[in-house]
């Protein structure tokens, strides 16, 4: 079917404004903080974390079936026990204790440029539990008000919510209609109950999630291993993006250092015959090498089929004037954008 050139301008504009939904994993903010965080803090994966927040004496003495050092096939059991309520407790403070003295370092971050490298059309959807990505967004904030939304799947130690009204945000904000301090949200859940609507906190951030996912361009996994034990998030995904015969037009995006075959595997259920490309950096990404550009990019290459170049790039090391004088120059061009304009990228 030939289209007129209103019909094709249309469907452009279309496209280009579709979300770009990136959901991350623990190994984003290991990645993010490689030497350790601004106090030389690192972050950690699920497996020997109860050793690092310096339970195992306290679990060992619970006599524990599972022989797992994984933290969710522990709370699983500890949440099946009625004699555990109390550790239970206790590893929820010690979880909070651990994530929230993490600190983002004064330098621009890799956090930093992900937020800057999206626009309110698009999703950051983490499973992370450390404050890093909310630090990053403050500052984010000061150079463009034009960032992509924000989800937590499983909580965040600098996220609350009033229970009362629809109101959530920074943990010591306020409800702004009854003026109580927002309380925190759920962080750990057992893996076979991962119940996401029992928390209306957690329920609206899944929402928000499927429904980007619905209409998502690209997606990007930045080191979210998609486990077996968070099969029922999968499966919600899943479920928002469809069957991958009817998403032949839009990419998987993979930042991770595992194997080719161990990721289109885990994820084979969404990706499109060949429609991935798979990165083991950041910057080697469309969110590095196309920033605010990335569903612009993906279209002029695929629909218009152009050799396309990247011009506008985050590179490791930038500073902070460096990366304003990038980010204002790409947020001046999309400022200029009449109602019915869209934006293009470079040829090679």
């Amino acid at each position: 079917m030939t289209m007129t050139p209103e019909e094709a301008n249309e469907f452009q504009l279309l496209m280009k404004n579709r979300p770009h939904v990136v959901i991350l994993g623990a190994g984003a903010t290991i990645a993010s903080i490689p030497d350790g965080d601004k106090n030389g803090k690192k972050s950690s994966v699920m497996m020997g974390f109860i050793e690092k927040l310096g339970m195992n004496q306290v679990i060992a003495n619970t006599k524990l079936k599972t022989d797992s050092i994984n933290l969710e096939d522990i709370y699983t059991e500890l949440h099946e026990r009625d004699d555990c309520e109390n550790i239970r407790m206790l590893l929820d403070e010690r979880i909070r204790e651990y994530f929230s003295d993490l600190e983002i370092p004064d330098d621009p971050n890799i956090y930093d440029m992900l937020l800057l490298s999206l626009r309110k059309k698009d999703l950051i959807a983490t499973f992370n539990w450390d404050p890093l990505l909310l630090q990053a967004y403050q500052r984010a904030s000061k150079i463009t008000k034009d960032l992509p939304l924000l989800t937590f799947l499983h909580g965040n130690v600098l996220v609350g919510y009033c229970r009362d009204h629809k109101y959530g945000g920074i943990i010591y904000a306020k409800c702004p209609e009854c003026g109580r301090h927002f309380r925190p949200g759920r962080l750990l859940y057992p893996i076979r109950n991962k119940n996401y609507t029992e928390d209306p906190y957690i329920q609206d951030s899944w929402k928000a999630i499927r429904n980007n996912l619905k209409r998502a361009y690209l997606v990007t996994i930045f080191g979210y291993s998609a486990p077996k034990t968070d099969s029922e998030a999968i499966s919600l995904m899943k479920e928002a993006w469809g069957t991958v015969d009817k998403r032949n037009l839009e990419d998987f995006e993979f930042i991770d250092i595992r194997p080719e075959e161990e990721l289109v595997d885990n994820w084979k259920e969404f990706i499109h015959s060949h429609h991935y490309q798979i990165y083991s950096s950041f910057f080697e990404s469309s969110l590095a090498q196309h920033p605010r550009r990335t569903t612009v990019e993906l279209f002029d290459r695929t629909m218009e089929c152009k050799f396309t170049k990247a011009t506008h790039m985050f590179k490791p090391n930038m500073d902070w004037p460096k990366v304003q004088q990038l980010v204002d120059s790409l947020v001046m061009e999309e400022e200029k954008l009449g109602e019915n304009e869209f934006l293009t990228v470079e040829s090679a």
